[in-house]
This record gives C-alpha cells, sequence and structure tokens, in this order.
C-alpha cells in the first residue's frame, strides 16, 4: 500500500469516526430533550404520546386536591385558552402555590390526566421561565414577560 492509499484510509476512517460519534451524540441529546407545550397544544394533540415532555401553566386557583395519606395531588394548569389535570405523587416544591405558573415533566395517560415526575414552580415572585410567558402573552392573558415584574 502506498503512503497516498494509508493517507487516504486514514482519512476515511477519522471521518467514519466522526460520523458515528455524531451520531451517538444527537441521538443521546435526542433522548433526554423534553419539550415544552402549554396546556392548549397538550389538548389539541400536539404533545407527543411516546415519551415524557413538558407542560406549563397557572395553577388554576381551587382546583388543589390532596390525598389523605398519600403524596399524591392533583391540580389543574391553565394558558387561558385550555386546561389540563396533573397528577403527581411527590412531595411538592415549597413556592408551589395555586395561581402561580410552574412547568411539570412527565407523560399523558390514557384518560388525559398528565402524570407528572417532576414539578418545578418559579423561584422568585419575579420570574418567569420563558417559555411560559411567550405562551400566556400569546394567549392574551396579562402575566410577565421573562425578567419582569408582574
Amino acid at each position: 500500500m502506498t503512503a497516498r492509499q494509508r493517507r487516504m484510509w486514514t482519512v476515511i476512517l477519522v471521518v467514519g469516526a466522526a460520523a458515528v460519534a455524531t451520531a451517538l451524540a444527537l441521538q443521546a441529546f435526542r433522548d433526554n430533550v423534553f419539550f415544552f407545550y402549554t396546556p392548549a397544544q397538550v389538548r389539541s394533540g400536539e404533545a407527543p404520546a411516546d415519551r415524557p415532555f413538558r407542560v406549563g401553566g397557572l395553577v388554576v386557583p381551587g382546583s388543589v386536591a390532596r390525598e389523605e395519606g398519600n403524596l399524591e395531588v392533583q391540580f389543574v394548569l391553565t394558558d387561558n385558552l385550555d386546561k389540563v389535570t396533573v397528577s403527581y405523587n411527590r412531595i411538592l416544591p415549597d413556592l408551589f402555590r395555586e395561581g402561580q405558573g410552574i412547568i411539570a415533566r412527565g407523560r399523558l395517560n390514557d384518560n388525559d390526566i398528565f402524570i407528572a415526575e417532576e414539578v418545578l414552580a418559579k423561584h422568585d415572585e419575579n420570574y418567569m421561565p420563558p417559555e411560559l410567558a411567550e405562551a400566556l402573552e400569546a394567549a392574551g392573558h396579562p402575566g410577565a414577560k421573562p425578567g419582569q415584574k408582574p
């Protein structure tokens, strides 16, 4: 084999290895990304049924119902266009309150109830996740814009 052929095979192997590494990295990234949806998008069927996703909105006042004797809690999220019932079976964040913006990560079950694996509440009174602020603004809600006071 000549030096030119060795160089060509080396380049082919390096490019092939880089392509395989890139494909594996993109696959791992795809598996760990949770897309954000509003309650209206979830109700319209835009949210995936086969993998976890995030849903965000405001907790409807008076909708929080706790099971006695265990951690299970159900509440309703709204974006002022539609509503999604969320079920969560862990300890809620200390900042979780009715009327507050939250983001939940989980899956939609066969009864159209969102089974949350994680619930995140905004961490101070001036912060709102950008996705939630944009969704509420698009829905005509007088909610805060990211980084601004409500």
